[in-house]
């Protein structure tokens, strides 16, 4: 099928677009990583308790966090479609509403002591619309970024994708952290811990009245793609976003998102203690993302790809291993984790977005990259669960390290893109 396209240049405002998806973007990974940071409290209230293994309400929590990664490729692939037939904002504006409608479910949720089997239903409900509206989100807000990128520019502007999720992860953080130092155990037990998904649901609304003002980058097409257009007719590059994607996503969601429930799982370490730990280094990783976008638009894109890769194939295991129950352990464990993280993170949608033509742009990238997160990234804490439940713990920092490999052969035959035009 061929398209009659008006050429798009960017945005006559780029800073105002930047604003658009950053503020979005965080609201939406913010209603997204509470339900990570506040596992072990839904755990208790939501899954019934095992006599035998007390690990069983984790694993279950951790499993409903695994499914909601698993609609994630349905929604890249419809919310791609629509950013790609109907414009990106368009895409932007479902999402960032699919996901306060998902947000105000969660911090509803029933206690199984109170419905039983429903409240585990009524939560999985949540998390796989939550699912959908990330999924979607990243399609639609990759290609809005890069696209709203002037010349040279495109890496420092794909940065603030994960600068707003980053942003995003430490409010809810931060909220998590102060709700646990604050409330007795039994307030948070008892309704603590449906507070941030409740002002989730609020902040979406915002986010959703700040992205009314973003110009539409999606060219004019007068013949629009079909849903599976770019699976059909670019399979090669589909393939390739997963294979970019497969390392960086388990590295990610394990430094940024799993890590603290680690030590605590592996190590002595306090709760408050590994939440705090957490906070600084997600502060600590978003203030590194516009250095690394910028050292790509200068230097290319494969250089900080094999930094990354190559870099967590060395040494998570001396990483992982070197939690000893200290804060300062933690903490340092992480910040040398998000070093290197970032020259994956800092320019992940700058190299998506060049793999694939404007036209199936959105829909190209979310599906492989959704699917990919889902098989690796959100069965990460589930994995980690797993390996210490059955007396290998260890094994996961291998684990890690491996898959980082796999991908680091993958970064060694991409061609560089840094410095070509961006088909708009």
């Amino acid at each position: 099928m061929t398209d009659t396209i008006k050429t798009a240049a960017p945005p006559a405002h780029p800073l105002r677009q930047l604003l658009a998806a950053s503020v979005g973007n965080a609201v939406e990974w913010y209603d997204w990583y509470a339900y990570t940071f506040l596992a072990t409290y839904i755990a208790d209230q939501v899954f019934p308790k095992s006599a035998d293994n007390s690990l069983v309400p984790l694993l279950s929590t951790f499993a409903v966090f695994a499914v909601g990664f698993f609609m994630r490729p349905v929604g890249g692939l419809l919310m791609g479609a629509v950013a790609d037939r109907r414009g990106r904002r368009a895409a932007l504006t479902v999402t960032i509403l699919l996901m306060g409608g998902s947000s105000l479910l969660v911090g509803l949720t029933p206690t199984y002591a109170s419905v039983g089997v429903l409240a585990p239903v009524v939560l999985v409900l949540a998390r796989l619309l939550q699912g959908l509206s990330v999924g979607g989100e990243f399609a639609a807000s990759t290609t809005f970024l890069v696209e709203s990128a002037g010349p040279g520019r495109r890496g420092l502007f794909s940065s603030f994708q994960y600068v707003s999720t980053s942003i995003g992860q430490l409010i809810a953080s931060g909220v998590a952290a102060m709700l646990v130092a604050t409330l007795a155990e039994g307030q948070m037990d008892g309704w603590g811990w449906r507070v941030p998904f409740l002002a989730g649901a609020v902040l979406s609304l915002v986010g959703f009245w700040i992205r009314q003002g973003a110009q539409e980058t999606r060219s004019e097409v007068h013949e629009r793609p079909g849903l599976f257009d770019a699976l059909r007719q670019y399979p090669r590059q589909s393939l390739l976003i997963c294979g970019i994607t497969a390392g960086g996503t388990l590295a990610y969601y394990t430094w940024t998102s799993y890590l603290p429930t680690y030590a605590e799982l592996n190590t002595d370490i306090d709760k408050s203690q590994a939440l705090t730990a957490g906070t600084i280094s997600l502060a600590f990783f978003a203030l590194l993302q516009p250095v690394g976008g910028m050292l790509s638009d200068r230097f290319g894109r494969k250089p900080l790809l094999l930094f990354f890769g190559l870099g967590f194939a060395l040494l998570s295991v001396p990483l992982l291993h070197s939690l000893t129950g200290s804060f300062a352990s933690l903490l340092f464990a992480q910040c040398a984790g998000m070093v290197l993280l970032t020259g994956f993170t800092s320019i992940s949608a700058a190299v998506n977005a060049e793999v694939f033509p404007a036209r199936v742009r959105a829909a190209g990238i979310g599906f492989p990259y959704s699917l990919t997160v889902a098989l690796f990234g959100g069965t990460a804490p589930y994995m980690g669960t797993l390996f210490k439940d059955l007396g290998h713990s260890g094994f996961f920092p291998w684990y890690v390290a491996v898959l980082c490999l796999v991908s680091s052969v993958v970064y060694l035959r991409l061609p560089e893109s840094a410095h070509r035009e961006l088909d708009r």
